[in-house]
């Protein structure tokens, strides 16, 4: 019972403030007509999210992350995609009509955003190395994996979550207008995380 509590509120805390994944994932639910339209980009964040605590946890992340060159080239590569999105993300204009979206994502461009937003983004990572990897070092057997189990689906069920919550705020805002202002929000504070990411490479 403990390494299950542990895993689901250790989970809530890493998982639930806004970050560039969540806004990534809000913003897709919010500007498709259907909320399985939004399931590429829900699944791979958070297939991405269950390979990273796997890694983690197993202490494979721990050996990669020794390297300071492979990790100033993941800072460099989430500064540059992050400062893309946030381009895309503002330009992105999800006018709503009666029967057809002007300009939602498709399957794959989610797919490779939704990769890239897991996988190039630094904090995140770390989090999930240096936090989750840790915490699993008091549990063994059975217990680490109750864990990790515990861990793995708080990020999942988050993921479906914040794309339903998105999905009602496209519901209501049937003009684009209040979305229109979501996509503008989620790009500032995308390139807020890549200026950030930019400094933090450069005062190291």
């Amino acid at each position: 019972m403990e390494p299950l509590l542990h895993g689901f509120l250790l989970a809530l805390g890493l998982i639930l403030p806004l970050g560039v994944q969540n806004v990534f994932i809000f913003n897709q639910g919010a500007t498709h007509r259907k909320l399985s339209s939004a399931f590429p980009s829900v699944i791979t964040a958070a297939f991405c999210d269950t390979l990273l605590i796997y890694l983690a946890v197993t202490g494979v992340s721990i050996v990669v992350f020794s390297f300071e060159w492979l990790k100033t080239s993941l800072f460099l590569g989430g500064f540059v995609f992050l400062s893309y999105m946030g381009r895309v993300m503002w330009k992105t204009n999800p006018e709503i009509r009666s029967n057809t979206q002007s300009s939602p994502l498709t399957a794959k461009r989610q797919i490779i955003f939704a990769a890239s937003v897991s996988i190039l983004n630094p904090h995140a990572i770390m989090d999930i190395v240096g936090v989750i990897g840790t915490s699993s070092l008091v549990y063994i057997g059975v217990d680490k994996w109750i864990f990790t189990a515990a861990v793995i689906g708080v990020s999942w069920i988050w993921f479906f979550s914040l794309a339903i919550a998105g999905r009602k705020i496209g519901q209501i805002d049937t003009s684009g207008r209040l979305l229109k202002r979501v996509n503008q929000l989620s790009a500032l504070i995308i390139w807020m995380m890549a200026l950030y990411i930019l400094y933090q490479l450069y005062s190291k």
